[in-house]
């Protein structure tokens, strides 16, 4: 079975490791009491990781339109390859969105954004004390339904590894492994 490209797989996990990252830290973040350095601190690395993903996202998806993806194997069922393309599309979508909430939520906020306290981003709107309490909670739900989403993502990929023994999940493996069909 054919694999991705390696551009592809290095950007696959990349982004995967900074979404967990990012997401973990937004959770530990949030549940700091007051307004702490510690606090403020998380925040900027949040918002760091957060316009890296939305950058490295923009890239993935470039090089995704340039250089498509291998097919899957025959015996997959119609079924499951639709979900598969479903479920790839709509974590491309929340790779964006999830993102640019906290990107306008903070503009909301009043709190410019500054990529690793050198680049300041556009300011795109004026604080708004109500826009802000609707962003909160889109870049909230958000970020639940891409933990929801990846959580299913890796269940699919450890089925196909463990249970159909199919290659689909090496195929986007660091790693060449034996397990691969010709």
């Amino acid at each position: 079975m054919r694999r991705y490209t390696t551009t592809a797989i290095l950007l696959h996990w990349l982004i995967a490791l900074l979404i967990i990252g990012t997401f973990t830290l937004g959770l530990v973040m949030t549940d700091i009491p007051g307004l702490t350095p510690t606090k403020l601190r998380y925040y900027s690395w949040h918002k760091w990781a957060g316009v890296t993903v939305l950058g490295l996202a923009a890239l993935r998806l470039l090089w995704r339109l340039a250089n498509h993806p291998p097919a899957y194997a025959d015996e997959m069922p119609a079924w499951q390859r639709g979900a598969a393309h479903g479920l790839h599309g709509l974590l491309y979508v929340l790779m964006f969105a999830v993102p640019l909430s906290g990107y306008f939520y903070s503009l909301a906020s009043g709190v410019p954004v500054m990529y690793f306290g050198v680049l300041d981003l556009p300011v795109l709107i004026a604080p708004d004390p109500a826009l802000k309490a609707i962003l909160k909670d889109v870049h909230y739900w958000l970020n639940m339904l891409l933990a929801t989403l990846v959580g299913v993502h890796v269940a699919a990929a450890l089925k196909h590894l463990i249970v159909d023994r199919d290659g689909v999940m090496q195929r986007m493996l660091p790693i060449s492994t034996s397990q691969e069909k010709p």
